[in-house]
């Protein structure tokens, strides 16, 4: 882990595309605003686990079977060819 002392306005860069910028700073919180690209999902710590937790119940959960494929038949004209 890294450990990085920031100042109110000062900045982080993650990958040189994802900016975490100090907001303000209030008795014991820490307003930060984050800077990503749309294909970079931002979330709370909290909320991240919430969803991969739904995701991990999702895939646990005995569904409906899956249909199965149809069998490729040869048309007419592919029949008369071979």
């Amino acid at each position: 882990m890294l450990i990085l002392s920031r100042k109110l306005g000062e900045s982080i860069v993650i990958d040189g595309r994802i900016i975490v910028k100090i907001m303000r700073v209030d008795g014991d919180t820490v307003k930060v605003g984050v800077e990503a690209p749309p294909s970079v999902a931002v979330h709370r710590k909290e909320v991240q686990d919430e969803i991969q937790n739904n995701n991990k119940a999702a895939a646990m959960k005995p569904g409906q079977p899956l249909p199965k494929l149809a069998q490729n038949k040869p048309n007419k004209a592919q029949a008369a060819e071979g």
